[in-house]
């Protein structure tokens, strides 16, 4: 078993940053690949960012490539999600999750965290 929890979201101004952490309890998160994914209001769960479980491989949605980083601290067994270059259409709830490998699917996790809410508005 593992447990998740978000921490770091927030309203930020469009064209601003945020970094969220994801706190792992339970079995260590190195034994998993972890990924973020997102949800905004009347839409499906998407992927946002994924990073294997020892980090050598990210991958990330088209719509976040070269504005979002995700990283991992096995140490600290602690995973984050820098966001950069902020938009209005990044509003939205967002999760960590862990799973065998990484995938786009949410049905490809195993645990979910229970979300943090990112607000980006002037």
């Amino acid at each position: 078993q593992v447990q998740l929890v978000e921490s770091g979201g927030g309203l930020v101004q469009p064209g601003g940053s945020l970094r969220l952490s994801c706190a792992a309890s339970g079995r260590t998160v190195s034994s998993y690949a972890m990924g973020w994914f997102r949800q905004a209001p009347g839409k499906e769960r998407e992927f946002v960012a994924g990073i294997s479980r020892r980090g050598g491989s990210t991958y990330y949605a088209d719509s976040v490539k070269g504005r979002f980083t995700i990283s991992r601290d096995n140490a600290k067994n602690t995973v984050y999600l820098q966001m950069n270059s902020l938009k209005p259409e990044d509003t939205a709830v967002y999760y960590c999750t862990a799973g065998g490998s990484i995938t786009v699917v949410t049905t490809g996790y195993d645990y979910w965290g229970q979300g943090t809410q990112v607000t980006v508005s002037s």
